[in-house]
Parts: structure tokens; sequence; C-alpha cells
């Protein structure tokens, strides 16, 4: 009988919520203030692990890449910081990448915003 949950996910979640925590708790860089993990993408052999995340305040890569910086740049330690709080055999090399997702969500919504308001302010034929 398979698993309801791949072991992937399960250590793409442990990361989440433990990088979550510790950046908040354990970073005291400016530049990280407003980070949000949003997805953590684990590979199958748990080696590399891809760390989503949105910078509040910031629509774009432009605005939150210090904070992408100060992420990348503090991935050892952070990865380090998880291996000793939690018991995992070995910690993904973890890489974080800005996630556009709302910015998209965003865009999306007022273009279909505008579409409606074109079509009831247009003269019924």
């Amino acid at each position: 009988m398979p698993r309801d949950f791949k072991r992937t996910d399960r250590v793409a979640d442990s990361l989440k919520k433990g990088l979550a925590e510790l950046i908040h708790r354990s970073m005291n860089d400016p530049r990280v203030d407003g980070v949000s993990i949003t997805d953590v993408e684990v590979s199958r052999d748990l080696a590399h692990a891809k760390v989503f995340v949105t910078v509040i305040g910031q629509d774009d890569l432009a605005g939150a890449q210090p904070a992408m910086d100060s992420l990348n740049n503090a991935a050892g330690f952070l990865r380090s910081s998880i291996a000793k709080d939690d018991r995992m055999r070995s910690v993904p090399k973890l890489r974080f990448f800005y996630d556009d997702t709302l910015s998209k969500g965003r865009r999306i919504s007022d273009l279909i915003d505008q579409a409606v308001s074109e079509i009831n302010s247009s003269p019924d034929d």
C-alpha cells in the first residue's frame, strides 16, 4: 500500500516550518524583515532544496533582491541551524528564489476587473 505522503514532501514541509521560524528568530538582518516562505521543493535524492519566498511590500525581484542576497548568503548558516534543530539525517543544500506568484495573481485580478468594468460600461446593442 503506498504512503499518503512522499518523503520529499515531508522534508519540504519540515524545512518550510523550520526555516520560517529560524529566519524570523535568528537572523538579525533588517533586509529579511517581511520575508515569507511560500513553498519548498526538495529534489528526489534530498540533496537540494529550492526555497521560494516573497517579501512583503516588494512586488518585483528588483525590490526583493537585497533580501534574496541576504538569504542566499546565509544559506549555510540556516542549513546548519536546521541540522541542529531537526532530526534529519542530512539537510538539503538550500537555494532561495523569489516567488512572483502573488504579483502575477494581482496583475491577473486587475486585468479581469478591468475587462469586467469595460463590459459593464459598454452600451447595449
